[in-house]
Formats: C-alpha cells, structure tokens, sequence
C-alpha cells in the first residue's frame, strides 16, 4: 500500500532473483479499512517510492485509483471463512474480505508466476494461500522473512507514527514473542509461557492477543507443534502493531 522501506524492497529482490520480470502495485485499498481506522492518514509518498521501486530493479509498477479497482456498482467480494474471522479478523471486520478481494483482482490483472508475500502478516499469507488453491489461481506462493529494524521491531509502514518513546516501547511486541517461544521450548506449559511473553512488553502497551497457533487452520494449539507462528498484536499509544515468528518443522 506504499510509504515503502526494506521489507518491501526486500520482496522485489527475492523476485528480482527468481523472475525475469517483476511488476509491483501501489494501491491503498480502502476496502480493508474501517470507518474509524485510518485510511485518510494512511502514509503515502508516491514520488518516492517509484525511486525506491525503480533502483530495486522493477520493470513495471501498477498504481490504480479506486475507480479503477472498484467502479460504480461494484458488488463481488472475496472471503476466506473461517479463517478471516480469527485474531486480525475479529479485531478488524470485514478487512481480510477487503485484502482478498483486492489481491484476487490484482493477480487477475498482472497474472504473475509468482506471488511474493511478506512474512509479517502472517495471518494474510495464510488466508491468501488458501484463496489460491480454493479458486485455482496459476500462482505459487513465496513467503520472505520478516526484515527487523536492529532491536527486532518488524519493519511497518506504521512505524512512521511511533515517536520517540513509543518507538522504544513498540520493540518490546518482538520480545514478547521471543521470550513466548523460548519458554515454550523450554518445555513451560502455554499458560506460563504467554504469561512470561506478555510480562516482557512495555507496561505501557496495550496487548490485543497473544498466542500460539497451527500454521495451516491459524486455531490455537496446547502445546508447541510445528510448523506454527507465535503471534501477537499490542497497541503503542494510538499505533496498533501486529508481528509473528514463523516455527517451522
């Protein structure tokens, strides 16, 4: 949706290196907002981020405007059940609806071999596979690793409405997670161990979930049984900001 940094353009290289051509979108999708989040102060830097695409080694950038993507009268939605209405989807209704509507039209109208997708919304990836394969979409799926900021913050667009202190506190969603799996790993029962990760955020946050959860159906599982994510989502003043860690097999 734009206002790009690295773990955006870290997605065009791994296209870069596996494509003979790469096309990127640009398109804030109302569709996925509420009426009270924040789609009119959603970031956006066009100018820069066709720099930022072009060094990368784009060859084409698509940037629709909402009449373009949904004209007068548009009635035709997609929806991933049950999965849209778990975790971001129960805290957010109707945006998974809005996320995969909008990637089903883009993949019809790119057509690409290869969907390149962000670990960090972990949750997204996982309702957008299951889209593909329910609806025979000719794409495979690649899923590249969080890129962090040196203290773990998972890199976000949202990122630019931290100041200073919030900033600080917001790394703290990563260590909650962290501290989750090392004490799962150690062998600590769930409870114990989502307790011990929500200890370790800011006092300050304002924890939505915590939980560990089966990779494939996102249900919370008893006990740590890869592959699984670790996920969680905390507000830092009025910044709301979600992140995962991938446990593979």
């Amino acid at each position: 949706m734009g206002a790009l940094h690295e773990g955006h353009l870290e997605l065009v290289r791994r296209a870069r290196e596996r494509c003979e051509a790469v096309v990127a979108s640009i398109f804030v999708n109302p569709l996925q907002f509420a009426p009270s989040e924040d789609l009119a102060t959603y970031p956006r830097d066009l100018q820069h981020d066709r720099e930022k695409l072009a060094a990368a080694g784009v060859d084409a950038l698509f940037e629709p405007d909402v009449p373009a993507m949904y004209p007068a009268n548009f009635s035709t939605f997609v929806a991933v059940e049950p999965l849209a209405a778990l975790f971001e989807g129960a805290q957010r209704p109707g945006h998974f609806r809005g996320v995969t509507t909008v990637i089903a039209k883009l993949l019809n109208v790119v057509r690409p071999d290869v969907l390149f997708l962000g670990q960090k919304d972990a949750q997204q990836t996982v309702l957008l596979r299951k889209m593909i394969a329910d609806l025979d979409f000719p794409v495979e799926v690649e899923v590249v690793p969080t890129v962090r900021e040196p203290d773990g913050l998972a890199m976000s667009s949202r990122n630019r409405y931290l100041d200073a202190t919030r900033r600080v506190e917001a790394a703290t969603l990563y260590q909650g997670l962290c501290t989750t799996l090392r004490a799962l790993e150690g062998g600590a029962r769930k409870k114990d161990a989502l307790e011990a990760g929500a200890a370790a955020l800011s006092s300050r946050a304002h924890l939505d979930y915590l939980e560990i959860v089966d990779a494939a159906t996102l249900e919370p599982i008893e006990e740590l049984r890869p592959p699984a994510f670790v996920i969680g989502a905390a507000r830092f003043g009025t910044t709301r900001l979600i992140d995962n860690l991938w446990v593979p097999r």
